[in-house]
């Protein structure tokens, strides 16, 4: 038999879209994890076991909708018991809860899973994939990669392997006591480690070629968070540690220990400092290796993930689809596609591409009054509720289409995606309003703790273009080409319902667009 989709990773991703598929009544997929547990990911990592993804119980809101603005770990189900948010009370949660959780949805879910599954082998022949796992040829019309990043990224150092992995190193602190350590990587997981060990350490230099970027400021959470940047504080106030900024270019054994030759990004000078022992916390990459010649993907950025293209498919193998935190090249360092809270919606928009594109199914929709009054009403209720617009930013849409004399609204369309192929049956509808929240253009650049700086006012029509903060954005599409463009006033408790700020500019907004028809 020939599967018509095989998931390979039974990570968050992967029980997403089979759970998915499973729901929809389809018989014809299969998961497959070389592990014998779901989300043995999250078995090892974090390696100092606390996530950096919010949970928070207590929203003051019974809408199971607007709760998982809040709710950073749970997947999608109408299960009310599978939310995350009944694990724990815990703000940033203990690893091994996931690992339970992950558990309990693939059992509730009943995603079909083949555990100690080793994929060995991916190969392509006459548009059907040929896959090995443990010993047995599977073949499927389309594969679903959601391993997430697997191999650990090593830059091309000399001596380099003299460094300690992230994946490897003891994480007790009292295997660092009285030690000098030198933490190459300036993400999370090397602030984690450096809070981690401050305590028995003699000091602790934290080194990369990159400026320090704070998520606080830049809106993108897997830049450093707060909850890792204790470490900060140490250095300014002259608490025996340092952010280097700069390349190592060496790294050498000698009497001392490790010599290592670091060049500093603002001298033109490299010097050889001296540590017990160093740490590489350089994050992580795509493990390509089981894709043989006939279907090895292009890779991007600096080959640490797929290339993909608005669809999530590999932009040159036809059927090769990816999920997960893979599919942050999409929108890297930018929106939430590298985390559970916004690829959980991404799954379940390529749940829907692979709908349409291969069951011939509609994107879902329901009919709306082809009025600006009901137009805008539609609109004006589901920015005020939605958690897929809210997490993934600038990424996946809301879409309303007016065709003739009928209007049709479309939640979570990738936005690329609308823009290339459209959701009507022959393509781009004769109008379509895509609504999207975004940040401002330059809101990594304002620092909003300085009360120094002039702010667009909150809740003031007609300057909302100017506005950093989090919004809704209409864009008014005729047949395909972008028309016009409506930022509605942002607002502090991001509610864009007040009659006169929010709904009276995007109705007439609307209006004007629906005259010029």
């Amino acid at each position: 038999m020939t599967l018509d989709h095989l998931i390979i990773g039974a990570g968050p991703a992967g029980l997403q879209l089979g759970a998915l598929l499973e729901a929809d009544g389809r018989r014809d997929y299969l998961v497959v994890d070389r592990a014998d547990v779901p989300g043995s990911f999250f078995e090892r990592y974090p390696r100092h076991r606390r996530l950096i993804s919010i949970n928070k119980p207590r929203t003051g809101s019974d809408d199971p909708e607007v709760n998982l603005r809040l709710d950073w770990n749970s997947l999608l189900s109408d299960d009310p018991d599978l939310r995350f948010t009944r694990y724990t009370d815990r703000y940033f949660p203990d690893a091994d809860v996931m690992v339970r959780y992950l558990a309990d949805f693939a059992e509730r879910s009943k995603v079909r899973v083949r555990y100690g599954a080793a994929v060995t082998r991916v190969s392509r022949r006459d548009d059907v994939f040929e896959v090995e796992v443990g010993g047995e040829t599977l073949t499927a019309r389309t594969v679903v990669v959601a391993t997430g990043v697997s191999r650990p990224n090593r830059p091309a150092i000399p001596g380099f392997e003299l460094a300690e992995g992230y994946d490897t190193m003891s994480v007790d602190p009292a295997d660092y006591l009285d030690q000098r350590v030198l933490i190459i990587g300036k993400g999370n997981s090397a602030f984690e480690t450096a809070d981690a060990l401050m305590e028995t350490t003699t000091v602790i230099h934290v080194a990369g070629p990159d400026s320090v970027h704070l998520a606080w400021r830049t809106h993108y959470v897997g830049h450093l968070r707060a909850v890792n940047n204790n470490f900060l504080d140490s250095y300014q106030l002259k608490s025996a540690n340092a952010v280097l900024d700069g390349t190592v270019e060496r790294i050498e054994r000698d009497d001392d220990g490790l010599a290592v030759t670091f060049r500093f990004a603002r001298a033109e000078e490299s010097r050889v400092l001296h540590y017990d022992r160093v740490l590489a916390c350089t994050g992580f990459a795509f493990d390509a290796s089981v894709f043989d010649a006939s279907c090895r993907p292009a890779l991007a950025i600096n080959d640490r993930f797929p290339a993909q293209t608005d669809e999530w498919e590999s932009v040159d193998v036809p059927g090769l689809f990816f999920a997960g935190t893979l599919t942050q090249q999409r929108d890297f360092r930018h929106s939430t596609s590298g985390f559970v809270h916004g690829f959980r919606y991404g799954v379940r928009a390529l749940h829907r591409v692979l709908e349409r594109r291969y069951a011939d199914a509609p994107w879902p929709s329901v009919p709306v009054d082809p009025t600006p009054e009901a137009i805008t009403a539609a609109v004006v209720e589901r920015v005020n509720r939605t958690s897929a617009l809210w997490q993934q930013f600038g990424v996946l849409a809301d879409v309303v289409t007016v065709t003739g004399a009928q209007a049709r609204f479309h939640e979570e369309v990738p936005v690329d995606y609308h823009a290339r192929v459209g959701l009507g049956a022959d393509g781009h509808d004769d109008d379509a309003f895509v609504v999207t929240l975004e940040y401002g253009p330059d809101h990594d650049k304002v620092d909003p703790f300085d009360i120094t700086i002039s702010r667009i006012a909150q809740d003031t029509p007609g300057v909302a273009h100017d506005a950093a903060y989090l919004h809704p954005v209409v864009r008014h599409h005729r047949r395909g080409e972008h028309v016009a463009t409506h930022h509605v006033a942002e607002n502090l408790e991001n509610r864009w319902d007040r009659p006169d700020a929010h709904v009276a500019p995007l109705e007439a907004f609307v209006a004007g667009a629906l005259a010029g028809r």
